[in-house]
């Protein structure tokens, strides 16, 4: 198992490496200079008010079948029909209540016009995510490996003709920003939907409500959790842009530094779902998941210590590559914002592990305390630091999150305290802190600085054992 964690995993990041980045720094780091920090500011608050909805659009059907489908494959052609229709009413059910809750808050017209796409961009994303919980719970990783770069890839043909092609008379504008994007959900919806029927023999939509209500309490606790993480990692921009007179600019800035840290997120999030249908069928089988844990948190733990240690002593530098505008108060919010990294790292590994066990009701306790913290320190940090106060709030958030499962996992599985494994992070983080903070004053060119950093801070977690190339190769070659 560990074998073909490693090789999709490989795939998986290749492919994501290439497209995502590009995306997030070429397209929307383009976009938000060419509209403006305000303009942009408007849409990631939009974006994150339309995310807090999500469970109503999967309500947690998505980790269940994920999970579900790698303990059963055979239930695919069963169940596939039924869920399908199911989650076409919820989609319906999530974009009346968007709007309704959207009027109750206070958005004008363009607003509601625009939260209208987006929750159906939503939507659609989320109909991908489904149908691809599918393909991994059958273990078709690589297929799903090339649809989870698909939307992007879209979207950047047809934002970079907008952007750099001047395929249209007008500028860019967060209205055709918005509408690119659901032109490339919708392609990638067809073209996933297309090779999921074809794997699940679908024939006909089903009416069948006694499955829906089974589907529904089944997936109950998946959905809550959702709801809870969702609300305390996607809040903070909403909470901006409504509180503060100048919340767009503050929203914006927000954005401008948690667009780094969402890339980084990316490829955790894939981690979890490769890891969860891996877990799922090794638990079922009562195989030992020690190890495959291990291997997780060493590829993971490395790059997030590198990069928040880039983000402390390079924040200036970055934000500066990045925009042309307000890099300041981006760089401040990019210090503090980027050692999410390693707790929603964390998160990946240890919440996935315990989802694919079934502790729901132990996740959702953690979940609603991580929410009920983050709402009271952005209701105290808010008003009086702005957007640097929103990183701090999700700092603390995430990371006593992250530490709380960490310690579930090991009392629930019984994991042994790995001294080694801990004397080397031990070691590792405070050299690479000293690594970043030589490679910042060192050299004037800081870009050369930067890159000396990541060579040294990977040799550095060869040199100590904490990443082993033999160990991965063998894996490779005898699983």
């Amino acid at each position: 198992m560990q074998k073909t964690f490693i090789q999709n995993l490989i795939l998986l990041l290749t492919l994501n490496l290439l497209i995502k980045p590009f995306w997030v720094f070429g397209i929307e780091a383009e976009v938000q200079r060419q509209v403006g920090t305000e303009s942009y500011g408007l849409y990631f608050a939009l974006f994150n008010f339309s995310f807090l909805l999500n469970i109503l659009l999967d309500f947690g059907i998505t980790n269940f079948n994920n999970k579900n489908i790698a303990q059963n494959n055979h239930l695919i052609t069963k169940h596939f029909s039924s869920i399908l229709f199911l989650k076409l009413l919820l989609g319906c059910i999530f974009m009346l209540v968007t709007m309704i809750i959207g009027f109750t808050v206070g958005y004008n017209k363009k607003e509601l016009g625009l939260l209208a796409m987006m929750g159906f961009n939503q939507f659609l994303s989320f109909m991908i995510m489904y149908l691809r919980s599918n393909l991994a719970g059958l273990h078709l990783f690589k297929t799903d490996s090339i649809i989870s770069v698909l939307d992007r890839s879209l979207m950047i043909i047809l934002c970079g003709a907008v952007l750099w092609g001047h395929v249209l008379d007008e500028p860019m504008t967060i209205e055709l920003f918005v509408y690119t994007q659901t032109l490339s959900y919708l392609i990638a919806t067809g073209i996933t939907l297309a090779i999921v029927i074809r794997k699940a023999h679908f024939k006909r939509l089903k009416w069948n409500y006694p499955f829906f209500l089974l589907i529904l309490k089944k997936s109950f606790p998946y959905a809550i959790l959702v709801l809870l993480m969702t609300f305390y990692n996607r809040i903070d921009a909403v909470m901006l842009e409504r509180m503060l007179p100048d919340g767009k600019l503050e929203s914006g800035l927000y954005a401008a530094a948690y667009r780094v840290l969402d890339s980084a997120n990316m490829f955790s999030f894939l981690f979890a779902g490769l890891l969860l249908p891996m877990f799922s069928r090794m638990l079922r089988f009562k195989e030992p998941v020690e190890h495959l844990v291990k291997l997780a948190f060493t590829i993971l733990i490395t790059p997030a210590v590198i990069a928040v240690c880039a983000a402390l002593f390079f924040s200036q530098e970055i934000m500066g590559l990045l925009y042309n505008a307000h890099v300041d108060e981006s760089a401040a919010v990019f210090r503090i914002i980027m050692g999410c990294f390693i707790a929603s790292s964390l998160t990946y590994i240890f919440g996935t592990l315990l989802t694919a066990n079934g502790n729901l009701r132990q996740l959702n306790v953690l979940a609603a305390s991580g929410m009920a913290i983050n709402l009271l320190l952005n209701l105290i940090l808010i008003p009086r630091f702005h957007a640097t106060g929103a990183a701090f709030s999700s700092l603390i958030t995430q990371s006593t999150s992250a530490i709380l499962q960490m310690l579930l996992a090991q009392k629930l599985f019984g994991f042994r305290i790995n001294k080694r494994l801990i004397a080397q992070v031990t070691v590792f983080i405070p050299a690479c802190l000293l690594i970043a903070w030589l490679c910042s004053n060192l050299f004037d060119n800081w870009v050369s600085g930067f890159f000396l950093l990541v060579f040294l801070g990977t040799g550095l977690a060869f040199s100590i054992g904490l990443l082993h190339i033999k160990s991965i190769y063998r894996i490779l070659k005898y699983g």
